[in-house]
């Protein structure tokens, strides 16, 4: 096995209640534009990153695209190892208008299907999530994409998507770092069967230094980075994570979370940092794209 198949191979599946399993550890994409994500997409599967994060609000799709066929991952055998998920733009949530949407997204990313479409966010104050989620699974039924998922969807958001469509998501994309865990969200989630993805892993690194210097002490402990630690918090959460960095050594790195463990005390002390530290938005009140 090649030193690149290692680093695919050490990252865990998470089996979704569809069945699918998902890569554990990902790459986002987030405020990279379209030029410049290609390289930066390249060098996470050249690290054996086989998880990409992308949506349309992002507006680098095309580049995610340009990337996986660079680097061969549109095809064969290559492309059945990469976990690709996309989301829906907020303003082209709709029944015709996510169909049209997907089709548009797909002939970007240069792909027959993706791995996981998601509802963005929820606007509760313009709530279409019911129809985009109908459209949604026509594509699934027709093979386009394998697993479906929202972001942003607090209990209330799961609780109305279900009493309209039946259905549970598969994952639910949420802000989640050691001072913004959401507890009551991800609680909700795991009883109902919703696999947990955090992004903003690290607080935009605001979290590499949270608590007074605990998260530094414990690196040094390990003999790792405070990235590494926080990352490998998520990881014995069971929880999905998409950490982003433009850089290849630091993806690297963000991969590398699998030859040690927190003690006990440890991940008290880290779940023990939990607060009001919310980086991102509202999803009572925001709409992206």
């Amino acid at each position: 096995m090649s030193e690149l198949d290692k680093a695919a191979a050490q990252v865990p599946m998470i089996e979704l209640s569809d069945g699918n399993r998902i890569p554990q550890v990902g790459l986002g994409v987030l405020r990279i534009d379209d030029e410049g994500v290609v390289p930066v997409v390249e060098s996470a599967l050249a690290a054996g990153y086989r998880h990409i994060d992308g949506a349309a609000g992002y507006n680098n799709e095309a580049g995610v695209g340009r990337a996986l066929e660079a680097a061969g991952f549109t095809t064969g055998e290559a492309r059945k190892s990469l976990w690709m998920t996309t989301k829906l733009r907020d303003s082209e949530q709709g029944y015709d208008s996510t169909l049209r949407a997907f089709d548009r997204q797909l002939g970007l990313l240069r792909l027959d299907y993706v791995d996981m479409y998601m509802i963005h966010w929820p606007t509760p104050f313009d709530w279409r999530s019911d129809v985009s989620w109908k459209a949604m699974a026509k594509l699934r039924d027709e093979g386009r994409i394998r697993a479906l998922g929202v972001c942003n969807f607090l209990p209330e958001h799961l609780e109305r998507l279900h009493e309209e469509t039946g259905a549970w998501p598969a994952v639910d994309q949420l802000e989640i770092h050691p001072t913004w865990q959401q507890r009551e969200t991800v609680a909700y989630c795991k009883e109902h069967g919703i696999a947990v993805e955090a992004y903003s892993p690290m607080a935009r690194g605001k979290d590499l230094e949270a608590g007074n210097g605990t998260i530094e002490r414990i690196a040094e402990a390990h003999g790792k980075s405070p990235a590494q630690v926080i990352l490998r918090w998520h990881v014995e959460n069971g929880t999905i994570i998409i950490p982003k960095s433009t850089h290849a050594a630091r993806q690297r790195e963000n991969i590398e979370l699998f030859d040690f463990a927190l003690t006990a005390e440890e991940h008290a002390a880290i779940d023990a940092l939990d607060g009001d530290g919310r980086m991102g938005h509202d999803p009572m009140t925001f709409s992206y794209a």
